[in-house]
């Protein structure tokens, strides 16, 4: 499975962060490949564990759920009311930003990354209020899923059949200070899907036809363990740069070439490995072998 991957020396220089100039917040990436792996769970877990190192610890946001277990996580921590917007005859949900801005904590928990906001709202997407708060110097968790990512939206879409409206540019995600990959096995997810702990009884229905299918997360689970697995490389190089390190962890594949009826195939195999791995190809002639760049 190949994945569309962005310019290297872009995102080194997205990534690259001076501590000596950057007064910012703090953003921490709860990362998942489907709903109901336990982003949430594992956000609230954390900021209980800020809370109890003595840091001042806000719940701006958390989506209801149906999952007593997290939901119970939100007590012991001080909550911010929700805006209700009207829109269309509905009463929405929503953030509020200047409430946020005003108390001013140390940490803020703000749900759905990738959500889009009412149309009244000040920023177009949750992704820009979360901005907004880490300029101000407050520390952020948030949660997303790979879905989400803009570059990856076109490969899930082509998987599952559904394409994700609701997206954050890959700028957003590599520009985190941290990013934990929240996983488990896709055969558990599915066991929670099916004893209610991921959606109510009809939404996991619909679930389970549309989207929730072993080989549907099996394959996202792979995209976004690579897409983890990217953005350490990207901070290991980076790394590297600034310290003027004399080393390499990028893999190098040396490929065998002949005048066997199967160089071609072999040749183009670890063409593929190369860049699924982001290593370099090295060739070497065997034998009487005529090596030409057009194979």
């Amino acid at each position: 499975m190949e994945l569309p991957r962005q310019d290297p020396d872009q995102l080194l220089r997205a990534i690259r962060n001076d501590a000596s100039t950057k007064k910012s917040g703090k953003l921490k990436i709860f990362f998942g490949y489907a709903a109901g792996v336990g982003k949430s769970y594992a956000m609230l877990q954390a900021a209980h564990q800020a809370k109890e190192r003595g840091i001042d610890v806000v719940a701006g946001y958390i989506e209801p759920h149906a999952r007593p277990q997290t939901m119970a996580l939100l007590d012991g921590l001080e909550q911010l009311p929700v805006k209700q917007v009207a829109y269309e005859g509905m009463t929405l949900r929503e953030f509020d930003l200047d409430a946020a801005l005003k108390r001013n904590p140390q940490l803020i928990l703000v749900d759905e990354f990738a959500h889009t906001n009412a149309e009244s709202s000040r920023h177009t997407k949750r992704y820009q209020d979360i901005q907004e708060l880490l300029n101000t110097g407050i520390d952020v968790y948030t949660t997303v899923n790979v879905q989400h990512i803009e570059s990856i939206n076109d490969t899930v879409a082509s998987i599952t059949g559904i394409l994700v409206r609701e997206r954050i540019p890959d700028s957003a995600f590599d520009q985190a200070d941290q990013v934990e990959l929240v996983d488990i096995e896709p055969a558990e997810l599915l066991e929670r899907l099916a004893s209610g702990n991921v959606y109510r009884e009809d939404q996991a229905q619909r679930a389970t036809v549309n989207f929730f299918t072993l080989e549907n997360l099996t394959a996202l689970r792979e995209i976004a363990l690579r897409r983890c697995a990217d953005r350490v490389n990207l901070l290991t190089e980076s790394a590297r740069v600034q310290s003027r390190g004399d080393y390499h962890t990028d893999e190098r594949i040396l490929a065998c070439l002949s005048s066997s009826p199967s160089n071609a195939k072999n040749h183009s195999d670890c063409c593929k490995d190369g860049k699924s791995l982001s290593g370099n190809i090295y060739r070497s002639l065997c034998g009487n072998a005529k090596y030409s760049g057009d194979e």
